[in-house]
């Protein structure tokens, strides 16, 4: 995992002051303030349960007896704690851990971001760890309240590997399960759903990895058909290639519906943008339209879309409290949309 860095990136790794983070960014001023500010919190997955907000964010901590690595190994969260609000704009209640790493029998480190679902009176909360060979898998945790505690199955899913589960329901009731991060989230390793350890990343000009998608059982805990992948095109119809990595998929899959079509976004992670692509139904193909959300201070970003009411509301994190790539903050933003249907462009800051 060869790590790309902004000047911003590289001013928070050094540990430079907030100001000087500012400065890197051209002294600009967030549009907005972090959620929480009592731990550190990222790659939030919103969604609206009988009318409340309930985020499912992935929980940093400063792990400093890890060592930082290519593969994000100080990126080493071990639990997830649910934070719900019953406005946007309203305090923000952290309901305590609702899932603990000590409790997953087949994990052996790293929870990374997970996301969250609901169906016939059970939450279900999906999320990716290194299980105990090191490969991250996906595993589903269950409860009966929207805060947890949540139980984990005893093991992960069958045929499910890499990172950033995000979960989709459609109209008709089948659920899809999307998934897939490159990097330190091992996709590459992964050739016709097949893991091998010495799979490398893209090079420039070879077809860009993609991320990937199954339907779920009726019971959602485990598949309902092999992995496929998830095509990403261009305005012409064609695949992206590794060099278009201002627009290719790196990481954070999220699908939300919008006026009868399907929106995909994700994180083009090594030049920081949040893009998003159109199809007509959950398997794609689907076409390239343009950035949702501009770099944010810190390396990542991770995000959710969701309506709230009558509007629509962009989750995303970044660094602001802490200036360090790997201590980030949850924030929330108003999301428009243009009449033809497209997504008006968000900078982070003004």
């Amino acid at each position: 995992m060869k790590q790309i860095f902004t000047s911003s990136v590289l001013a928070a790794l050094m540990g430079c002051s907030l100001t000087a983070l500012a400065q890197s960014n051209g002294n600009k001023t967030p549009i907005s303030q972090p959620l929480v500010s009592h731990i550190y919190t990222a790659d939030p997955s919103a969604h609206v349960f009988n009318g409340k907000i309930y985020i499912y964010p992935s929980h940093d901590i400063d792990a400093k007896d890890v060592k930082e690595d290519d593969e994000g190994g100080h990126f080493a969260m071990r639990d997830y704690h649910v934070l719900s609000m019953d406005k946007i704009g309203g305090p923000v209640k952290d309901n305590g851990v609702a899932l603990d790493i000590k409790d997953i029998p087949w994990a052996g480190r790293q929870l990374w971001a997970p996301d969250a679902t609901y169906k016939n009176g059970t939450y279900y909360l999906y999320f990716p760890a290194k299980d105990k060979q090191d490969i991250f898998r996906i595993g589903v945790a269950t409860s009966k309240s929207p805060t947890g505690p949540f139980k984990p199955e005893p093991e992960p899913i069958q045929g499910s590997y890499s990172i950033d589960p995000t979960v989709f329901q459609d109209a008709d009731g089948k659920a899809y399960l999307y998934f897939g991060g490159i990097w330190g989230g091992q996709l590459q390793r992964w050739d016709n759903n097949q893991y091998n350890p010495k799979g490398g990343l893209k090079k420039k000009d070879e077809l860009a990895y993609l991320p990937r998608v199954a339907r779920l059982s009726a019971d959602m805990k485990s598949f309902a058909e092999p992995v496929r992948e998830v095509q990403i095109l261009d305005e012409n119809g064609k695949p992206f290639r590794e060099k278009d990595n201002d627009k290719r998929f790196f990481e954070a899959a999220w699908l939300h519906r919008y006026n009868g079509k399907y929106y995909f976004s994700y994180s083009t992670g090594d030049t920081h943008n949040l893009c998003y692509a159109i199809g007509d139904n959950p398997y794609g193909p689907f076409t390239y339209k343009g950035v949702v959300l501009k770099p944010v201070l810190g390396w990542t970003n991770h995000h959710s879309i969701v309506q709230v009411g009558s509007k629509w509301y962009l989750f995303y994190h970044d660094v602001q409290l802490s200036g360090k790539t790997h201590l980030r903050n949850l924030k929330v933003t108003e999301l428009t949309y243009n009449p033809d249907g497209t997504i008006k462009t968000i900078d982070a800051y003004k």
